[in-house]
């Protein structure tokens, strides 16, 4: 029904609006873990949600606020449904996404062949500070699983790495 599809677009957007809890920059739609909204009937939605990471922390409070976002916009039976597959990758996260990420002082993943070719391997990571490829490693994990600590060589600056997966 052309109605419902309005709606399902239009509910997508306000759940994909919701920030990251771990990465508040971020949307839910940058990050790339909403999968899909659906209307199941009147007043009734489910959203699946792909967590970064099987465990991850963050997936509850993703929940919460995409109920809380849905339910403030009238929708009284709101559904949020885990999906582990596919699998949720680094390559889902938006140009956009990334550009922010980089922005906020935190290193993105390197992004993906834009022809679904193989993946260049690179050992370097740019500084979101200064831009320079000259860093080093401090630590596999930092604030969140999903990055790890390093630091500029050429300006001392530690920053976040949004790592690969």
């Amino acid at each position: 029904m052309v109605t419902d599809t309005l709606l399902e677009a239009e509910l997508r957007e306000l759940a994909g609006s919701v920030p990251d809890p771990e990465l508040p920059v971020l949307t839910l739609a940058e990050l790339g873990v909403l999968r899909d909204v659906r209307v199941e009937g009147p007043g009734r939605v489910t959203v699946r949600l792909t967590p970064t990471y099987t465990g991850c922390p963050a997936i509850e409070a993703m929940s919460a606020d995409i109920e809380r976002v849905l339910h403030d916009h009238g929708v009284p039976e709101v559904s949020v449904v885990t999906v582990l597959a596919p699998a949720w990758s680094t390559d889902d996260i938006s140009a956009e996404g990334r550009r922010k990420l980089a922005e906020f002082g935190i290193a993105p993943p390197r992004a993906h062949s834009a022809d679904g070719g193989p993946v260049p391997l690179t050992l370097s990571v740019r500084c979101p500070h200064c831009g320079s490829t000259d860093t080093e490693l401090l630590s596999r994990f930092s604030s969140t699983a999903c990055k790890a600590l390093r630091r500029c060589v050429a300006c001392r600056e530690p920053f976040d790495h949004f790592k690969e997966l």
